[in-house]
C-alpha cells in the first residue's frame, strides 16, 4: 500500500479558460445548459482536454461482510451479502441492469465476504477474511489487513482499462461502517450519521445508534483517518479507499455512488485532499448522514432521486449526464461554425 503517493492539483487556468470559452461560444444563450456545462468543464479538467471522451468505463462492486452485522444493525442477515454477489455476476441486480443499459463494464470483488464464490468472469477475489471482526470487541480490521485493502484496491484499478471509474459496494452492516467514519472523521453526532440502512424500524435505527456509540467509545482514540478507517471497517471500503486513491493518480473520472462509496471518498480525500477534484458525486442518498457527509465534502451531487440501495446504483443512473456533457462539449456547434449570431451581435445590429 503506498497511500503517500502525489496526486498534483488539477489547478490548471489555461485549460479551464479554454473550456470555458469553447461552452461560452455554443450555439446557446450564455450558462444555459446549467450544471451540465459545470459537468463537462470538470470532465474536461480531469481529463486534461478540451474535447473529452468517456472510453471503456468501469463499475467496481466491492463486497464483504462485517463482524457488527450480528449486533442487529441491519434488517438483513450476512447471508444476503454473498446471495447478491451471486446476484451481481448472474446480472439480475439492479446495478447489473443499469451497467448493461448504459455500456459500463461491470467487475465484482470479493473482499471479505463469508462465502467462498466459484471462479467465473467478472469476479476478482482478494478476500482478506471472511468479513471483519466485531467493532465492538476490538478493531474490525488490523493495520495490517487494513493496508492489503487499500493495496487490493489500488491494484484493482492499475489492471482496469478505461478513464472513468464508477464505485459500487455490497455489504450488510456497511451503513454502520460509514456512519462511524463520517462521525469520527467530521467530528458529528452518530445520531445524526445514522439511519435506517436496510429498512430498520424507528426503534431498530435508535438500538443501531446505540450499539454505534459503544464502537465509538471502545475506539476514542482512533481519529486519524487510517485509524478509524481499520477500527470501524470494512475491507469493501478500504478496498474502494485504495481504488479511489489509484483512480486520482490515472486522472480517472471517479464517478462517487451513495453513503457507502463515499465514505471511502472520505477517508481517501483525507489522506490525499485533491482525489476530490477527480469526483463526481452522482446523487444524493435517502441515507441520513448522506447530505452531510456531501456537506463535509464540499460535494454536488447531480441527482436527488431519494436512492437508498447502493451497489452503484446511481452512478449508473448518473453516468447518461456525465457523457452528454462530453458530447456537448465536443460536438456542439459555435455560433460562428453554425452561422447563427450571438446576442450580443443582435444587440449591436438592432442599435439605432
Amino acid at each position: 500500500m503506498n497511500t503517500n503517493i502525489n496526486i498534483p492539483d488539477l489547478h490548471q487556468p489555461a485549460l479551464a479558460a479554454r473550456l470555458q470559452h469553447r461552452l461560452d461560444n455554443k450555439t446557446k444563450p450564455l450558462g444555459s445548459l446549467g450544471r451540465i456545462e459545470a459537468l463537462a468543464l470538470r470532465i474536461g479538467l480531469i481529463l486534461g482536454s478540451d474535447t473529452p471522451a468517456l472510453r471503456d468505463p468501469q463499475m467496481l462492486v466491492c463486497a464483504a461482510d462485517h463482524g457488527l452485522a450480528a449486533r442487529g444493525v441491519s434488517a438483513y442477515p450476512s447471508d444476503v451479502t454473498w446471495q447478491m454477489v451471486e446476484n451481481f455476476l448472474a446480472g439480475g441486480a439492479a446495478v447489473s441492469v443499469l451497467a448493461r443499459q448504459h455500456g459500463i463494464a461491470l467487475m465484482v470483488v470479493d473482499c471479505g465476504v463469508a462465502h467462498d464464490f466459484a471462479p467465473r468472469a467478472g469476479l476478482l477475489v482478494h478476500k482478506i477474511a471472511p468479513g471483519t471482526a466485531d467493532a465492538l470487541q476490538g478493531p474490525a480490521m488490523s493495520a495490517e489487513q487494513c493496508a492489503q485493502a487499500i493495496a487490493n484496491g489500488q491494484q484493482v484499478v492499475r489492471e482496469l482499462p478505461g478513464n472513468a471509474l464508477l464505485l459500487g459496494e455490497m455489504g450488510i452492516g456497511n451503513t454502520s461502517a460509514a456512519s462511524m467514519l463520517l462521525a469520527r472523521l467530521a467530528g458529528l453526532d452518530v445520531a445524526d450519521c445514522t439511519g435506517a440502512g436496510t429498512g430498520l424500524d424507528a426503534d431498530a435505527v435508535q438500538r443501531k445508534i446505540g450499539v454505534l456509540r459503544q464502537v465509538l467509545a471502545r475506539h476514542a482514540t482512533e481519529a486519524e483517518p487510517l485509524d478509524a478507517l481499520a477500527a470501524f471497517g470494512g475491507f469493501e471500503i478500504a478496498t474502494l479507499v485504495g481504488a479511489v486513491l489509484q483512480a486520482a493518480v490515472e486522472r480517472r473520472v471517479i464517478v462517487v455512488d451513495g453513503f457507502i462509496a463515499s465514505a471511502a471518498v472520505l477517508v481517501a480525500s483525507a489522506l490525499q485532499p485533491a482525489v476530490l477534484q477527480r469526483c463526481v458525486f452522482a446523487h444524493r442518498s435517502g441515507e441520513r448522514g448522506h447530505a452531510l457527509m456531501l456537506a463535509h465534502l464540499k460535494a454536488e451531487p447531480l441527482l436527488d432521486l431519494g436512492l437508498r440501495l447502493g451497489e452503484g446504483s446511481g452512478a449508473a443512473l448518473a453516468w447518461p449526464l456525465l457523457a452528454s456533457a462530453c458530447a456537448v462539449l465536443r460536438e456542439m456547434a459555435s455560433f460562428e461554425a453554425a452561422g447563427v449570431s450571438r446576442q450580443d451581435e443582435i444587440s449591436v445590429s438592432a442599435t439605432p
